[in-house]
């Protein structure tokens, strides 16, 4: 990775002055194995040893990369295999992976759990400089969390797997450890508790280790409120309870709050978008753009997490994504995952809302453009498809740009947008459908959250549930349609708020078809709840359309299908229409997903159902 940081890292779970290494995780599933080794020192005090058990756990991680990708997105409906593509990735594809595919390796996520479980143990947070500072929490923290998103990511993909907490440091406790298992609801319970109560300063101050081959350390992190947030949404989508997704959309809001210290934004931005030129008298291409995520750190960067990898293959842990999304001469031009049909279908469905010249009329573009700028132009951002003549063979070479994964080596996990959405999804199931759709539409602040939104929540509860909710107007207002006519001529760079949909349909707060049913201020108690129910069913289905034209192909797909199949009265039957519409909508794939146990996989009977 980043430096060989495995250099750094080897070190990892060995700490500088440790006699030996953790057992290696795979000794928890292969009982035949002796090589169990134990470490020699009861704390880990000092600087050097807390370090380098950091990053030893930074380094397991890169092995979780690619997979947390891939599972997330190849079960889902927005891509589909070329004929190159291995036999594994056809399995987990067509939900039938076998014990013996190269991503089924339950052992490597405990290989970061078992790692963490010790830090966790022998960390010793009761030391404090000569200033009174605690010493060693942001790594405690920072550590927790990684355990958290880790065992989460873990029943994502398995359902249902053994469970432990403390290190395991012989044969017996692994064989121990297999007998306890929890649920991937029953995860969430435990690490809400887990990670409540650690001080939220740690929520953004991690530790600081420089850049590591040009990478920003703090990028390596999982900022606490951003797991709670998830936690708390998967609790939620298994409860249906309004105060568990409440505390989720506080979560994610704790994390926007926070992010950049008192006084300060963490905005949507008014300057990442796509949008064909006001006033164009034909069609060109659009303004503005999205991808690649840069991966710097400034107060309004996108990105929030990644997992680092190797810069050549023979460093060890080298993202194969970019070889599986995009043409290149590493693997002969030729791609094995490609956009699916239904991706096609869902981008150029979407009405483009162009704002005309003059900033205040608005017309939309038509159907049938080229170059994928019909519809949203997210997709057209990031994807192009080209052809070349091979100069020896003079055959044509069909090529497949995507470029999310055009070149970076590194796995991005947590972005902002991401933060916002999930932010949305939580408050319009927790009751409050006209705030969610506000974050989509035109963004927030406190202007917009009384005048669009508490007129239509009256009662004292809704007042103090969104009192929480504090985008103030001395930092968060806004864009007008002004503010993107005549090359930014009537620009206020004051205005720093856009709604998510406006990154690629245009302009959504005039546009006439993107607007919430029965927008209307019902009085009536029993009137507004049943208004309520109705708009949160069309939030929802916006809030999943807005995922897949925002994130496709970033491995969240499968899980927002999840979450949202969850919520209705039939989910396998949600699971198997929207997935089985990936090859388009006309031409549907049966996948079994009625049961819910397969909606997982599972590993030599010993994880998953």
């Amino acid at each position: 990775m980043i430096t060989k940081i495995s250099k750094i890292f080897c070190a990892g779970v060995i700490g500088c002055g440790m006699a030996a290494t953790l057992t290696s995780c795979e000794d928890f599933f292969n009982q035949e194995s002796d090589d169990v080794l134990y470490a020699e020192e009861e704390h880990l005090n000092n600087h050097v040893d807390t370090i380098y058990s950091v990053t030893g756990i930074l380094a397991k991680l890169q092995t979780l990369a690619d997979r947390t990708i891939l599972f997330g997105e190849l079960r889902g409906d927005l891509v589909d295999l070329t004929s190159i593509a291995n036999k594994d990735l056809h399995e987990i594809a067509e939900f039938n992976v076998t014990d013996d595919n190269e991503y089924n390796q339950p052992s490597d996520y405990y290989a970061v759990i078992n790692n963490c479980n010790y830090f966790i143990a022998h960390a010793d947070t009761a030391l404090r400089s000569n200033r009174n500072q605690d010493i060693f929490m942001k790594e405690f923290c920072a550590v927790k969390a990684i355990r958290a998103w880790t065992y989460l990511q873990l029943g994502l993909v398995y359902g249902k797997v053994p469970f432990f907490t403390e290190p395991l440091l012989s044969k017996e406790a692994a064989e121990d450890a297999e007998k306890t298992t929890k649920t991937l609801e029953e995860i969430c319970d435990f690490f809400i508790q887990d990670l409540t109560g650690l001080p939220i300063r740690y929520n953004t101050e991690f530790p600081g280790y420089r850049d590591i081959r040009n990478v920003e350390s703090k990028l390596l992190f999982f900022p606490l409120s951003i797991v709670r947030g998830d936690l708390w949404l998967w609790k939620a989508s298994f409860s249906g309870n309004k105060s568990d997704y409440l505390q989720a959309a506080r979560e994610y809001y704790d994390y926007i709050n926070q992010r950049n210290g008192e006084n300060s934004a963490y905005t949507t931005t008014s300057t990442e978008y796509c949008m064909w030129e006001p006033g164009a008298t034909e069609w060109r291409r659009p303004e503005g753009a999205l991808f690649p995520i840069s991966e710097s750190i400034t107060p309004q960067a996108e990105l929030i997490t990644l997992i680092a990898g190797d810069s050549i293959p023979a460093e060890g842990h080298y993202s194969e994504l970019r070889n599986l999304f995009t043409s290149r001469e590493d693997n002969d031009y030729k791609v094995s995952i490609t956009p699916s049909a239904r991706l096609f279908e869902i981008s150029e469905s979407q009405p483009n809302c162009v704002l005309a010249n003059d900033g205040y009329s608005v017309y939309y573009a038509p159907k049938g453009l080229a170059d994928y700028r019909t519809g949203d132009l997210r997709l057209q951002d990031y994807y192009t498809k080209d052809w070349s003549i091979d100069d020896v063979t003079g055959q044509r070479i069909e090529t497949q740009y995507i470029y999310k994964y055009s070149s970076q080596r590194n796995v991005h996990i947590y972005r902002r947008t991401m933060v916002y959405l999930r932010m949305a999804e939580a408050l319009n199931m927790a009751g409050y459908p006209r705030m969610a759709f506000e974050i989509l539409s035109q963004g927030l602040s406190n202007k917009v959250i009384d005048s669009e939104v508490r007129p239509y929540y009256p009662t004292v509860n809704d007042s103090i549930t969104l009192n929480y909710f504090d985008f103030n107007d001395t930092r968060y207002e806004v864009c007008e349609a002004l503010d993107f006519v005549r090359d930014g001529l009537y620009a206020d760079d004051d205005h720093n708020m856009m709604g998510i949909h406006a990154r690629g349909c245009g302009w959504t707060p005039m546009d006439t078809t993107y607007v919430l049913p029965n927008d209307t201020i019902e009085i009536d108690d029993a009137k507004r709840a049943q208004l309520i129910k109705e708009q949160q069913v069309v939030v929802d289905s916006l809030i999943l359309t807005e995922s897949a034209l925002e994130f496709a192909l970033e491995g969240t797909r499968y899980y927002d299908i999840m979450r949202y199949a969850l919520r209705q009265s039939n989910p396998g039957a949600t699971m198997s229409k929207i997935i089985g519409a990936r090859k388009g909508k006309d031409n549907p794939t049966t996948f079994d997903l009625s049961n819910k146990q397969n909606w997982f996989i599972k590993w030599k009977d010993k994880v998953g159902y």
